[in-house]
Formats: C-alpha cells, sequence, structure tokens
C-alpha cells in the first residue's frame, strides 16, 4: 500500500472488522490518527500514518442527541451551536461528537428579539412531544405602561401573574410567543423584553447565556 486510503478501510483490514464497525467506531469518536481523534470514515490516511482503537471502543450507533441552548435577546441560536459554546458544567460527562451536531432540528424556536430557552433535536420522539402535545412554555416578560382594568384576565390563554411591578409570568400551551407582544399591546401594556425560562419540566435553569448543553438522560419535557 502506498497511496491513502480511507479511514475505514484502514481500520477494518487492521482490526480485522466490517467496514461497518469501523465506520461505527469512527463516527463514536473512538478512533485517532497520529494521536488525534477523527471521526469521518472518509477521512484519507496515508501507510505511515498511526491508527489506533481506544481500549473501550464500541462500534455502537450513536444514539440521537437533544441540545438545550440559551439564546440572547436579538441573535440566532443555530450559530452557537459549536464545540467551543458547550457548557460542560452542572452535569455528568458527556462525550461531544461531531455526529450530535448534524441533521439537527429546532423544535422550539423564539422570536429572533426574545432569549432563553431554545431546543434543537434529532430525536423523533423529542420533536413529538415539543411539537404535537401542547408541552407547557412558561417565559418572563418585560413590560411598560398602565394594565388595563381586568387585563390579566384578558390575556388568554396566557396564565399571567406579577413577578414584579414590570415583570408578569407567562405560562401557556405550544408555541405562541409571537402573540406574546400583540395581547401585552391590547391591554395596555408594551412588551419591552421576552425571556423564555421553562419547557415542560425542562427549565433553562443555570445554562449561561450563549451557551447550550446536553439534554440529560434522566430529563423529560
Amino acid at each position: 500500500m502506498t497511496e491513502a486510503i480511507r479511514l475505514s478501510k484502514r481500520l477494518a483490514e487492521q482490526l480485522p472488522c466490517s467496514r461497518r464497525e469501523a465506520e461505527l467506531y469512527i463516527e463514536g469518536g473512538w478512533v485517532r490518527v497520529d494521536g488525534e481523534t477523527v471521526e469521518t470514515p472518509g477521512a484519507r490516511v496515508a501507510p505511515h500514518q498511526q491508527v489506533g482503537l481506544a481500549p473501550n471502543a464500541r462500534a455502537e450507533p450513536i444514539a440521537p442527541a437533544t441540545l438545550l441552548v440559551h439564546k440572547p435577546a436579538g441573535a440566532a441560536a443555530e450559530p452557537l451551536l459549536r464545540p467551543e459554546c458547550l457548557c460542560t458544567e452542572g452535569g455528568p460527562p458527556q462525550r461531544l461528537l461531531q455526529a450530535h451536531l448534524r441533521a439537527l432540528h429546532c423544535v422550539a424556536p423564539l422570536p429572533l428579539a426574545a432569549s432563553g430557552l431554545v431546543v434543537y433535536t434529532q430525536d423523533a420522539r423529542v420533536a413529538r412531544k415539543l411539537l404535537e402535545d401542547g408541552v407547557e412554555h412558561e417565559c418572563l416578560a418585560e413590560v411598560a405602561g398602565t394594565l388595563a382594568a381586568n387585563g390579566l384576565q384578558a390575556l388568554r390563554p396566557f396564565k399571567a401573574s406579577w413577578q414584579s411591578e414590570r415583570r408578569l409570568r407567562l405560562a401557556f400551551q405550544g408555541g405562541r410567543e409571537e402573540e406574546i407582544g400583540p395581547q401585552c399591546a391590547a391591554v395596555g401594556l408594551q412588551l419591552q423584553a421576552l425571556r423564555r425560562l421553562r419547557l415542560g419540566r425542562v427549565s433553562l435553569a443555570r445554562l449561561p447565556e450563549g451557551q447550550w448543553r446536553y439534554l440529560l438522560p434522566w430529563e423529560r419535557f
């Protein structure tokens, strides 16, 4: 062998194992080339390069990932989905794989001006739960103006309560964040800022703004 070949072919011949098993090892982050982890089965390796397999490697399909993002106001959430924005505090260690950042679907978007919890997932069950099952959303709205008489009751379908003099806590089913501004205006309030705190049983908690984390194995929306 004198030419560079696909890493999956090289690993399959070296172990030996099937080509599919080799791809699973590589995509799972278990393979190193000259000491560096490579997760692309089609990467080319030359004969002189050293290819090694981690001792605890498993040739298993990668489970679909769900990512929780703390979106800043006025910014998009998707550009934050990169390794350097991963929050590693507050949970068990999680192996970050390139595959976790591909084929993601945003199943709980927010208006550009809003901040707070946004969800991206590869898991069809999570998508179905958030898109079809009417999970409760909880938001904090900063407002100005004077509330009309019986204004809180008129904000339906939102369950509204005052958290402070200028902050309303709103709970509602499904994604109705776009309706909050017009609804507030109808009762004499101007929406100044909106922040999503919770989706179902999963909250923003201590996730720093501008970072993301994995949905933990025991968390359910």
